[in-house]
């Protein structure tokens, strides 16, 4: 890598930036739909259709029915996800050859469990002596059903992934809640400032809907039961609030050295200036209440960035509508923010597109570049009655024009597991 200071941030670390980005939600395939949709205020959350529903709390989601796996299972979706969000950030990063990426892979995508139609299926197919436990299962599928055991090992995916499009190195499996986008991140920017990589792409993916993931998040009433209509029940802010709602999609980054970049003419499309993580450890769901790691975070990702709260023009909010965590996000950046809080825009995708768990760090990363790049901030849809305890510009319901020259995206995950990013536009 070149010594040569403009390719070096304050800290003296190579300067890493973004060169392709890749998205795949509810709203739809591609940057260019996602951000149409997006900032014209439209919901990706519908009624699900792909198992039954009636009798359950909960009945919709962003379940992302135009592509199709056969037969369903979670693993086999989030790699399709993925796969599409890396061709898509790929071809625009034009990096490398086909089948040859020039760095390693960091995947965020969700604990991997074998559900209960490949149980079943495995438990008829593969007799076993004894009762069926987990650890049973996967080793009579290694011995019988060996494409069942690829699926259901939690690298599988990234495996597959990692040969598809070549890239270099152990590909890296990671899964820290809702912050898994942004930590799968944070790890290749690291990478890239220890000069162990000059290009690195960061993916994450998540196709977990089923009966049983909803289910269970059912259980710990963290979903909106506000099912009618779909498209309203996200309401991230809003003092109705009630809960998240499940969401599937995927979101890719390709990051390179500035440097690096730079010598092969690539297009920059913005640069990860810094990135903070905070772990709590207080509970299994809920945030530590004095909120003491979200605002560990936020000044953290500000201090790695070189920057101050007075540098920051929009927060892209973890805003996930349920209502602790949405007051627990507020308290902190008013407490970081102070006086500034009431005047930095803030705003929630997942209104629109749901909450989409291990991919939602890195597919709101895209959104915030792309909110740099476009001078145009998204809306928070369904702020129908303010929280007088969230004194915040959320830039309730409609698309905002606005100079966004530097942003910072949050992600808050179960089990204290917080990252927060910052962002800015192409360097001079």
């Amino acid at each position: 890598m070149s010594g040569n200071g403009r390719y070096l941030d304050s800290k003296g670390r190579p300067v890493v930036v973004v060169t392709g980005m890749g998205l795949v939600t509810s709203l739809g395939r591609g940057r260019d739909d996602n951000w149409k949709a997006l900032t014209a205020g439209m919901s990706g959350i519908h009624r699900i259709s792909r198992f039954p529903v009636d009798g359950l709390r909960t009945t919709i989601g962003g379940t992302i029915d135009f592509v199709s796996v056969e037969p369903f299972c979670a693993p086999a979706l989030s790699e399709r996800l993925a796969e599409m969000a890396m061709e898509e950030a790929i071809e625009q990063a034009a990096i490398g050859s086909a089948g040859d990426f020039p760095g390693p892979l960091f995947l965020a995508v969700a604990p991997v469990e074998m559900e209960w139609p490949q149980r079943e299926e495995l438990a008829r197919s593969v007799p076993h002596d004894g009762p069926y436990d987990y650890h049973v299962l996967l080793e009579a599928a290694h011995r019988g059903r060996p494409d069942l055991h690829r699926r259901f090992l939690f690298g599988g995916v990234a495996e597959t992934l990692a040969d598809r499009f070549g890239t270099k190195g152990s590909p890296i499996s990671l899964s820290t809640a809702c912050a898994s986008g942004a930590t799968a991140i944070q790890l290749a920017v690291e990478a890239i400032r220890r000069g162990e990589a000059d290009a690195a792409v960061s993916v994450g993916t998540d196709g977990s809907i089923q009966a049983e993931a909803l289910i269970r998040f059912s259980l710990l009433s963290a979903l909106s039961t506000q099912n009618d209509p779909p498209e309203a029940a996200a309401k991230p802010f809003s003092k109705n609030r009630d809960g998240f709602v499940m969401a599937e999609g995927a979101g890719a980054l390709v990051l390179e050295s500035l440097a690096h970049a730079r010598a092969r003419g690539a297009r920059i499309l913005g640069v990860v200036e810094g990135a903070g993580e905070c772990a709590d450890s207080f509970h299994r769901t809920r945030s530590n209440p004095d909120g003491h790691t979200i605002v560990g975070c936020i000044t953290a990702a500000l201090d790695d960035a070189g920057v101050t709260p007075a540098d920051i023009d929009y927060i892209n909010a973890h805003g996930t509508g349920t209502p602790e965590n949405d007051k627990m996000e507020c308290l902190g950046v008013q407490t970081v923010f102070a006086d500034r809080a009431k005047d930095v825009l803030i705003s929630s995708n997942k209104s629109m597109i749901g909450h989409t768990l291990s991919a939602a760090g890195a597919v709101e990363a895209v959104f915030t570049l792309m909110t740099i790049a476009e001078g145009r901030v998204p809306p928070t849809i369904n702020y129908t009655i303010p929280d007088p305890a969230i004194p915040l510009d959320v830039v309730p319901n409609v698309a905002r024009d606005a100079r966004v020259r530097r942003a910072m995206s949050n992600s808050f995950g179960f089990g204290g597991q917080n990252v927060c990013l910052v962002f800015a536009g192409e360097p001079a």
